[in-house]
């Protein structure tokens, strides 16, 4: 693939990378301001208007939503993969420090009160994605900044709203008037910064930011200690021994899975819909009614499940996540949260402590699931990591559990040609991290998740691009992939290919290779759903939030892997049987 693969367009990206990667080989802070002339020559898909005068709220939104709001005053990140990490570099106590996250990135931060933030890193994917998302935002901050100072008395004037605490429209008018800011820009900026926008727009106004980044290590060795002290973790609290277990891995996410095999969210469909009528939502309780009264196709447990989510998140239903604890508990599903490296959750679901009663009615038509009373076999799911981490994290698991009989994996990702909720499957998958074209056969086909999935469409035989980074791709770069075929754009599926194949194969993933993934002795299943249409401009999910709409694709590719492992491991339960009875003649495998 060496001729096909577009070097050109990664010209400017690669020297952006070259530039940053250098410069924190250094022990001291790496100035942001350095790299901001090699970001904005990249033009990047996600910023893409970096050089302008005006400020690109798109970007600034997209990295406000990925980072703490304490980013108002840090001066100082410091990268890190472990609590070790960050005490032999000087900061011995980091995790007494304030926990901190962004809303829409999953990452263990935490800030000293002051202007430093320590930021937990489980590989490479992470400096990709941290750095350009520091240097866009400095970059639209510092252009909000001079807008500000020009309009003569905006800068006292803010700062006296906040010391005075009064926010009147004349100085919301004035504000979006000087940063030439459009109504729904202005709308999106006071929804992520809520209470904490007039403070922001303060703090812009008051000083040009000037932050600094340092990689307290960067050894390949220091990434897989982290991933280690992650799955000791993992195996010192799992109920049971995960070396003797059969295995499906599923990557996911928390909630999906568990809702659909456990039943909780419809055992209390009343205080979750009081909850809902609660809200100053008329657009949620509209949908409600209009499903009620069968007026539009959505799934009820699909809202039901949305509902249960938002609720566990307020004080009020602390006690209810009490419950869900206890009751997944005695359901065969045992949490496992991270601790001290990255944010990564585990679950371990016992197949044979599934009840039909407790499924969603999606999963139990005509499979015999009484046959799973007697397997030892489980879905072992995590929480979805951000790119070259899930090489290190399925690595980590194949050494450490029994017979794997299945890989999934499910997640969002950008589409070039389709429309954000559509349902992509690939079975070609180029990976920047290795250059390597991945070919594999995808257990899934449309027609596995077209009959559960409502507002969108599923496009099967589709060719995906692992890239490096969300910022990390421009426009002439994307152009070029989709005339050869590519449609799909994400982060993971390249790395976990990269580790499937050391699954098989007698040497480590290979390098700038086509690599033919068929036969494999267990299932290999990839289902991505549009998040993202970059090559519309202005699309990205820093101008658009799938929210409750992301249900629908979310459990319709569920319910398509878990309606795949209950009938995989049913078949070999009958085969099991069979076989001890002696009318099994054939292979068990």
């Amino acid at each position: 693939m060496r001729r096909t693969v577009p070097k050109r367009e990664l010209t400017q990206v690669m020297l952006y990378m070259r530039t940053y990667y250098s410069l924190l080989r250094t022990t001291d802070a790496v100035q942001i301001r350095t790299l901001e002339e090699t970001h904005i020559a990249m033009k990047s898909a996600l910023h893409p208007n970096a050089d302008a005068a005006e400020p690109d709220m798109s970007a600034f939104v997209y990295t406000s939503l990925r980072l703490p709001k304490c980013i108002l005053d840090v001066q100082r990140v410091v990268l890190g993969q472990s609590q070790e990490v960050f005490r032999r570099r000087g900061y011995p106590d980091v995790e007494s420090w304030k926990a901190v996250s962004g809303p829409a990135r999953r990452r263990r931060m935490f800030y000293d009160g002051g202007e430093t933030l320590a930021v937990y890193i489980a590989s490479i994917s992470d400096i990709d994605d941290i750095v350009p998302m520091l240097t866009a935002f400095q970059i639209e901050w510092n252009k909000m900044h001079t807008l500000i100072g020009i309009q003569a008395g905006l800068a006292e004037r803010l700062r006296s709203c906040v010391t005075g605490g009064t926010w009147d429209d004349a100085t919301c008018e004035e504000v979006q008037r000087v940063l030439q800011l459009a109504p729904d820009d202005w709308e999106r900026i006071q929804a992520i910064w809520g209470d904490d926008l007039p403070d922001l727009l303060m703090h812009i106004g008051d000083g040009r930011k000037r932050m600094s980044v340092t990689l307290l290590a960067g050894s390949y060795v220091e990434y897989l200690q982290a991933t280690q002290k992650w799955w000791d973790r993992v195996n010192e609290r799992a109920p049971f021994d995960l070396s003797k277990r059969p295995i499906y891995f599923v990557s996911s996410n928390t909630h999906s899975l568990t809702n659909m095999v456990t039943g909780f969210a419809q055992r209390h469909e009343a205080r979750l819909m009081d909850f809902v009528a609660s809200r100053a939502d008329p657009e949620l309780c509209d949908e409600a009614e209009r499903i009620r009264q069968g007026k539009v196709p959505s799934n009820w447990s699909n809202f039901l499940y949305y509902a249960l989510k938002k609720y566990l998140q307020t004080a009020k239903g602390r006690d209810l996540l009490e419950q869900r604890n206890a009751y997944e508990a005695s359901h065969g599903v045992t949490r496992i949260p991270s601790q001290h490296t990255f944010d990564l959750e585990v679950q371990l679901i016992e197949l044979s402590k599934l009840e039909r009663a407790q499924l969603d009615s999606r999963l139990v038509d005509d499979l015999p699931l009484e046959r799973l009373a007697g397997t030892d076999a489980i879905i072992l799911n995590i929480d979805y990591p951000l790119g070259f981490a899930a090489y290190h994290l399925l690595s980590r698991i194949a050494v450490n559990v029994g017979e794997l009989r299945g890989a999934y994996v499910l997640g969002k990702a950008a589409t070039l040609s389709g429309r954000i909720g559509d349902v992509l499957i690939p079975n070609v998958v180029y990976d920047e991290h290795s250059s390597n074209t991945y070919l594999f056969n995808n257990v899934f086909t449309a027609r596995h998740v077209a009959p559960y999935l409502v507002y969108g469409d599923v496009l099967d035989n589709q060719r995906a691009i692992a890239v490096h980074g969300t910022f990390l791709q421009n426009r002439a770069y994307m152009e070029m992939f989709f005339r050869l075929g590519y449609t799909d754009v994400e982060m993971e599926s390249g790395p976990y290919l990269s580790a499937l194949y050391e699954f098989i194969r007698p040497r480590r993933y290979p390098q700038d290779e086509l690599v033919n993934l068929y036969p494999v002795p267990f299932e290999i299943g990839v289902l991505h759903y549009a998040s993202d249409t970059p090559m519309s401009k202005g699309r990205n999910l820093g101008t658009h939030n799938l929210s409750y709409y992301g249900m629908d694709p979310t459990y319709a590719t569920t319910v398509a892997v878990l309606r795949r492992i209950l009938a995989l491991e049913t078949k070999v339960q009958q085969r099991l049987a069979a076989y001890q009875s002696g009318e099994w003649q054939g292979d068990l495998a």
